[in-house]
């Protein structure tokens, strides 16, 4: 979000610094010959508010978060934006069942499903709505169709693209269920 500001602030000045000194040539240039219309009010409120005359000054180097990292160097062990603890209990899948460290960019972690589950969240993060509903927890007074999915839960905790994420999960019914089959392969595939 901050590197999309960031870049839409760096195109609109360069877009006004060469747009202000194009209309101040062509407003009083030597071939002008009377008055040249413009956009200038010359009457109401806006009439005391004069352009600078000149052109912009030129934006400062922006830091190196555009060219994502800092100095060219991304490979450091803060530059981990993505880093989740999953807690997993009584899926009856063997194997499945612990705490599982995850982290992305690059992937590691002692998550059996490491990199599947670094392109699940990045396939996630990658849609407005995948960010806003991935780690969001079913509304109190939702109506959920009562099918029990077992007695598997879980909890996740940590960093997920810079945001920080603490929820749970749990298959007791029709939303739950869904919701945990959204979060695989993060969680075990227990169906």
């Amino acid at each position: 979000m901050l590197r999309r500001l960031a870049l839409t602030a760096v195109v609109s000045l360069a877009a006004l610094a060469t747009a202000v000194p194009a209309s101040i040539a062509t407003a009083s240039g030597p071939a002008s010959s009377g008055p040249v219309p413009s956009a200038v009010p010359t009457t109401g409120p806006f009439a005391a508010a004069r352009p600078a005359l000149g052109p912009l000054p030129m934006p400062l180097p922006l830091p190196g978060f555009l060219e994502g990292g800092e100095g060219g160097e991304g490979t450091g062990a803060g530059d981990v934006r993505t880093r989740l603890t999953v807690s997993v209990e009584n899926t009856g899948v063997t194997g499945a069942d612990g705490t599982f460290e995850l982290e992305c960019g690059p992937t590691g972690g002692s998550h059996p499903q490491g990199q599947a589950a670094c392109d699940r969240l990045a396939e996630a993060g990658a849609t407005r709505s995948g960010r806003q509903e991935l780690f969001r927890e079913t509304p109190e007074g939702t109506m959920c169709t009562m099918i029990h999915g077992g007695d598997a839960t879980a909890r996740i905790v940590g960093t997920w693209e810079g945001r920080a994420v603490d929820t749970t999960a749990s298959r007791r019914d029709g939303c739950e269920i869904a919701r945990w089959n959204s979060l695989v392969p993060v969680l075990p595939d227990v169906r």
